[in-house]
């Protein structure tokens, strides 16, 4: 067990985290010259093409040092802060983290949150200065934004870089000296935490554990305490870039195992692995449940492949522990789900991973956030769903998610920033000084209000050097109205919002000329409105495309063209009355980019 390290990388996104993961993986010689390539680790298609990792990934390097072999269990993180939940399940299967900043942008926002996790889970911090090799890196002023965050000696943090390999061989012996061994009892009874599972189509679920007590060997008849099923180990091993099959895997030590579970349901990242026989008397504390903060509507386009999908959204889950779902049905759409996410590039993701693993085209609703309800009689109703809203006549009052929210940027775009936070009904708590040039501002803001662009904006205010990060800070009441759109008369539960008085008629007004824009006329006059209540606040109107009736009227009196006339304007209103409107998908989303 001396001879076992498990560590994982936390970094801001963008800092090099994979690129010296690879450097990692070449120095050990895990993975063979001819197969390597850029992000190694990252094996999906949507990671190479954004430049970004999504899910975290646990990787077993051999390294021999000082006459000893060691073997370093590696698990590389996410950067984004939609994605903290994987590095928070990562973090509880490592007993120490490395911790990397950018030469050239210094300490940011998610630095920060993701060092906090470590640090809470008591982890050794093995800070590291990456690229090195750029010409605009700043070693000496990060340095000092290092110490001052953590409170280390300016020599403890290695300079690296992963497109060099500058560094890599301190980085691997300060893993060896500084990170402790797993603490753990091999007498005990088998306790293994779950960390992370994946779902293949040949051999089932396969979960990743982590051995905190005792050992689990081929054939052992097993339980997963929070379900409480039985399964047996068919086959355990360890994690090489390919899965390498063992007999045993002993304490301290990270694995795979499968056992031929088909139903993604089973397995519960968090839960504890033990023998049915000898089992283990309490379960690990396991991290904390995922907090959806953005709920959104996913429909299929054909409504009858709602089962197909319901199947695609298991599997996700198993591959993605922090997505939330439950079914749900919406008269313009049909049936769908109601999905929880952890932020906007979160669902943007699951979306994309729909269309692409699963051949799922989907249509997603206005996102939105979830509230709580009080009602005249004093009950309180959660609200995830804009049609969920009481009346407004039985309705009391309603309570909004507020976040904390932290922002590190550059003092030259401060006015920017606190005009944007303002607008968006942000409070200034607090602004504090990193440097002369950078500056950390605390806003406390409603969580709806994030959920939109505020990101895109945020980056596009402050020239892309604006780093975000939030935590939930509880509900308050707040003056929120439903707004709901008709077309034609009919509501469209779809795309009503629950949304702050002041801004909706500014709103329903900006959506109604949208909406104008994007539905393709019909052979009748369609009216679109926004109303609150009964009471209409914006309306717009989209003319009927006309034949010219009158064409092959020609001289005579004028009763004869206003008879023609007539007779179109009746067929029009029956046709009104029966005719449907299409709505594309591209209408639903423009409602995300109303402020543009």
């Amino acid at each position: 067990m001396e001879h076992i390290r498990n560590f994982c990388i936390i970094a801001h996104i963008d800092h090099g985290k994979s690129t010296l993961a690879d450097r990692l993986l070449e120095t050990t010689r895990t993975v063979d010259a001819r197969k390597m390539k850029a992000q190694t680790l990252d094996d999906m298609d949507l990671e190479r093409e954004r430049g970004i990792t999504i899910k975290s990934h646990a990787i077993q390097m051999s390294f021999p040092f000082e006459g000893k072999d060691y073997i370093l269990n590696l698990i590389d993180t996410p950067g984004h802060v939609d994605f903290s939940y994987e590095v928070s399940r990562s973090i509880a299967a490592c007993e120490g983290a490395l911790l990397i900043v950018d030469a050239a942008q210094g300490i940011q926002a998610q630095t920060i949150s993701n060092l906090y996790l470590a640090i809470d889970q008591g982890l050794e911090i093995i800070p590291v200065l990456n690229k090195m090799d750029l010409p605009g890196a700043m070693p000496e002023e990060v340095k000092d934004q290092i110490v001052d965050l953590i409170g280390c000696d300016r020599e403890e943090i290695i300079p690296a870089s992963g497109k060099t390999g500058l560094g890599v061989d301190k980085i691997l012996e300060a893993i060896i000296k500084r990170v402790p061994a797993p603490k753990g009892n091999p007498n005990k009874p088998l306790k293994a935490l779950i960390f992370d599972s994946v779902f293949n189509s040949y051999r089932g679920i396969i979960a990743y554990f982590k051995v905190v007590d005792g050992e689990i060997s081929t054939g052992d008849q097993i339980k997963f305490m929070a379900t409480n099923r039985k399964y047996e180990a068919e086959e355990i091993g360890t994690l090489y870039l390919e899965k390498m099959a063992k007999k045993v895997i002993k304490t301290g030590d990270v694995g795979y195992v499968i056992s031929g579970i088909k139903e993604a349901r089973e397995v519960k990242v968090g839960d504890t692995i033990t023998l049915l026989e000898n089992p283990t008397a309490e379960a690990i504390k396991g991290f904390e449940d995922v907090k959806p903060m953005v709920f959104a509507g996913i429909y299929p386009v054909d409504t009858e492949d709602f089962e197909e999908l319901r199947e695609a959204m298991f599997k996700l889950q198993l591959n993605d522990a922090s997505l939330v779902f439950e079914p749900e049905s919406s008269a313009a759409l049909g049936f769908g789900f109601r999905c929880g996410f952890l932020g906007m590039l979160h669902m943007e993701i699951i979306q994309e991973r729909l269309e692409r693993e699963f051949n799922m085209t989907v249509i997603t609703t206005v996102p939105n956030v979830s509230y709580h309800a009080y009602t005249t009689k004093d009950e309180m109703l959660i609200v995830n769903n804009p049609s969920d809203l009481p009346e407004p006549s039985k309705l009391n009052y309603v309570e909004e998610p507020f976040i904390s929210a932290s922002i590190i940027t550059s003092t030259d775009f401060v006015g920017n920033i606190m005009s944007l936070c303002m607008g968006r009904r942000g409070i200034l708590k607090n602004q504090h000084y990193l440097t002369p040039t950078r500056v950390e501002l605390n806003f406390e803001m409603p969580m709806a209000e994030v959920v939109f662009d505020f990101y895109d904006k945020l980056k596009s205010y402050s020239k892309g050097y604006a780093s975000f990060d939030y935590s939930p800070a509880g509900y308050r009441q707040s003056t929120l109205v439903k707004l709901d759109i008709y077309i034609n008369k009919s509501p469209v539960d779809a795309l009503s919002a629950v949304i702050h008085r002041d801004r909706a008629y500014e709103w329903g007004k900006k959506i109604c000329e949208k909406l104008k824009e994007l539905i393709p006329k019909q052979q009748f006059e369609i009216v679109i409105q926004a109303g609150i209540g009964a009471k209409i606040i914006a309306r717009e109107s989209l003319s009927a495309l006309r034949k010219d009736v009158t064409a092959k009227c020609y001289g005579g009196d004028i009763s004869r063209k206003r008879k023609l006339l007539e007779k179109q304007k009746k067929g029009k209103k029956r046709m009104r009355q029966v005719g449907n409107v299409e709505i594309p998908q591209s209408a639903f989303m423009a409602v995300l980019k109303i402020d543009d």
